[in-house]
């Protein structure tokens, strides 16, 4: 445990950009190899406009970074947050504890509030306006979407009051499990069902991407499952049923080039209605 805390907590910038390369690589293999869906598209074009979001999300992150730092020194200094309450619990239930809350509050809360909201969800279509999920798809948000998501985190390790080794080692999970149930994959189903009870599995999350209404607003998680059986947000489909998308934006038009996806939120159509 203290070589997992010492690590995340002078983790190289180096190390960080290979988890997400990393990730995509492998995923990106697997997927080419053997697909859940064999898609009519060019491969190479789609990864590169996702691509080009991941690199405006990482931009913005990285610019807002310190604030990040700031936030954890701020909340810890002052014994602020859940972890604080406690601070004799062994450090394997504290990373427990506050992998969860920063999944729930940073994640989980933020995706929810995204498509509650009418303003949120138009920067949030780009991510579901995507047709051809793979695990290129991940980190396709729009940088004002990016900035939300920011807020968000922020958020969440001032509510957990995690220390920055907790923040990396979640942020760490968080890109390998979004790439991972995003990606163009089929477990066997009784392993993708197994998985489901405690992480976002690749079948649970693909519901979320289905193209309509009420699937749409379900299975908001990012790393754990639990908020979504919790809270009621949770709901399955044949992954053969799935087509993804979103009913409002299915011309390939409007969500296929960098343009058109950074010009989403200001077009008309983009206000769909959520329940």
């Amino acid at each position: 445990m203290d070589r997992i805390v010492s690590y995340f907590s002078t983790i190289p910038s180096s190390h960080r950009a290979l988890i997400l390369a990393g990730g995509i690589a492998f995923f990106w293999i697997w997927e080419s190899a053997a697909p859940l869906f064999r898609f009519e598209y060019r491969k190479g074009k789609h990864a590169l406009v996702n691509i080009f979001f991941t690199v405006t999300t990482i931009v913005v992150n990285f610019l807002l970074a310190f604030i990040l730092l700031r936030g954890s020194e701020w909340a810890v200094a002052r014994g602020i947050g859940v972890l604080s309450l406690a601070p004799g619990l062994p450090l394997v239930l504290q990373m427990i504890i506050g992998l969860l809350l920063l999944d729930l509050v940073g994640a989980w809360l933020a995706h929810w509030v995204e498509h509650k909201t009418p303003l949120l969800w138009r920067l949030h279509l780009i991510h579901h306006s995507d047709t051809h999920v793979d695990t290129t798809s991940a980190n396709r948000h729009h940088p004002g979407e990016s900035v939300v998501r920011f807020v968000f985190t922020l958020l969440a390790v001032v509510v957990t009051g995690a220390p920055m080794w907790l923040v990396f080692l979640y942020q760490s999970l968080s890109v390998v499990l979004s790439q991972f149930n995003h990606a163009n994959i089929a477990l066997p189903k009784s392993l993708d069902r197994a998985l489901a009870w405690v992480v976002v599995s690749p079948d649970m999350h693909k519901v979320h991407h289905h193209y309509v209404l009420p699937y749409t607003d379900s299975n908001y998680g990012n790393v754990f499952s639990v908020w979504d059986r919790l809270f009621g947000t949770f709901m399955d489909m044949d992954r053969a049923r799935l087509v993804y998308g979103i009913d409002t934006h299915m011309d390939a038009r409007e969500h296929g080039t960098v343009g058109a996806l950074l010009t989403m939120p200001l077009r008309r159509g983009s206000k769909a209605t959520r329940t």
